[in-house]
């Protein structure tokens, strides 16, 4: 929060000017699409609506191992007039690796100086792609990738999709912000975003498979002692879960290839490897590791405590399991104030990161901030403990831990 309060005081008094860029490097933008067909049409058409050359813009439509009409809503839009001529190819893959293995696919077509990626549910803003190409041309030779932000696009769908909302717009204009302007630490999201081409052949590509192939890559980038730099005015809209059951497997997703990062780079802790991938893998160990097994340990003794305590009423014999001195007053006092001051500090940041966003800032945010924290905020540990679990009966059973539930589109 210090670091992201630091960088909007700065950047929040800069008026952005879109001026012409000193060269425009040519750009492949790649899209794997499985099972697509109700949003690949708003994402083609904001992509090719894109404020940049058209002859310096290569679009690259991946129709991958797909069961519906994805690649038949793909011809459809290019046969829209205003799209006659245009650099897009639409690539009917039956390949396996998953979202890894389609941009390693393209990367062995791209033409592009830099190669770009949307998935086909994120629309991107018109100057999303000029934004991330300003800023890897400020330093071409250290930012080997620029990303920017993406936005809820239903997000007044349901309670669930405003969560989702606040939790993103937290995780981009508080987490993403403050790192790198306290550390210069990026990481690649899993859309809009743009890679310079031949330095991720140099590195070999994104890892077949991966469930979390934006942070597996981010961790290789950062290795090389390459930055990852952040665009903050590059920003491009997502369609979010708007079932339970979808949200749920998303984030199993998400948590499981998590996992599987830090388990990788656990060791570089203690190595000489770049400072900056200690520094990523320790956060990530303390989040997913350390955090959520405190988390679990307080709530088993609360939970028993207060067990304890109403059997107590009826048995005075019972005495509370967890305890340090005689009657716990003046510990539950101090604990008390202690979590009153947590849901604050919960509150706080979530309500910095919707000042820093247009018409965010209301009294509605911080109602559904202290609701949330009681609810959505709790899956986090029911989800950890499933990816955790299953993460270790994937190595102790040897199974494919790669297959993923797709998340269901909805029409907007």
């Amino acid at each position: 929060m210090t670091g992201a309060t630091a960088f909007w005081m700065k950047h929040s008094k800069v008026r952005v000017q879109i001026a012409p860029l000193k060269r425009y490097p040519k750009v492949t933008l790649v899209v794997p699409a499985h099972n697509e067909e109700v949003v690949i049409g708003k994402t083609m058409r904001a992509i090719l609506n894109l404020n940049y050359p058209t002859s310096q813009l290569e679009v690259l439509l991946f129709a991958d191992n797909c069961q519906d009409n994805t690649a038949k809503e793909m011809r459809k839009v290019m046969r829209e007039h205003q799209y006659h001529g245009r650099q897009v190819k639409i690539i009917e893959r039956t390949g396996s690796g998953g979202k890894a293995g389609v941009l390693n696919d393209a990367l062995k077509i791209a033409n592009g100086e830099y190669i770009g990626v949307y998935d086909a549910d994120a629309m991107p803003e018109k100057n999303a792609l000029y934004f991330l190409v300003k800023k890897v041309l400020e330093k071409p030779d250290m930012y080997m990738a620029s990303f920017g932000r993406n936005k809820t696009r239903n997000a007044e769908q349901n309670f669930l999709t405003r969560c989702i909302n606040q939790e993103i717009v937290v995780t981009q204009r508080i987490q993403h912000c403050g790192i790198w302007h306290l550390f210069k630490i990026g990481r690649i999201p899993g859309t809009n975003f743009i890679i310079n081409t031949n330095y991720v052949k140099s590195i070999g590509g994104w890892r077949n498979g991966a469930l979390t192939e934006d942070t597996d890559i981010s961790f290789k980038i950062m290795g090389s002692g390459k930055l990852i730099a952040l665009a903050y005015n590059s920003e491009a809209f997502q369609q979010e879960p708007e079932r339970l059951k979808d949200y749920y497997f998303q984030r199993l997703r998400w948590a499981k290839g998590n996992y599987e990062v830090v388990i990788k780079n656990f060791t570089h802790i203690f190595d000489h490897t770049n400072w900056r991938v200690k520094l990523e893998t320790f956060y990530y160990s303390c989040t997913f590791f350390w955090f959520n097994a405190a988390i679990i340990l307080s709530d088993i003794f609360f939970i028993s405590n207060l067990f304890a305590l109403l059997l107590h009423i009826w048995n005075p014999a019972i005495v509370l399991p967890f305890t340090i001195t005689s009657t716990n007053v003046l510990l539950a006092q101090v604990l008390l104030f202690n979590w009153l001051l947590m849901i604050m500090l919960h509150i706080l940041q979530i309500n910095t990161a919707m000042a820093t966003q247009y018409g965010q800032a209301t009294t509605k945010q911080i109602w559904l901030a202290l609701a949330s924290y009681f609810t959505y905020s709790q899956l986090f540990i029911i989800v950890s403990v499933h990816a955790v679990s299953s993460v270790t009966l994937d190595r102790i059973f040897h199974r494919d831990g790669t297959k993923w539930v797709k998340t269901k589109r909805f029409s907007d």
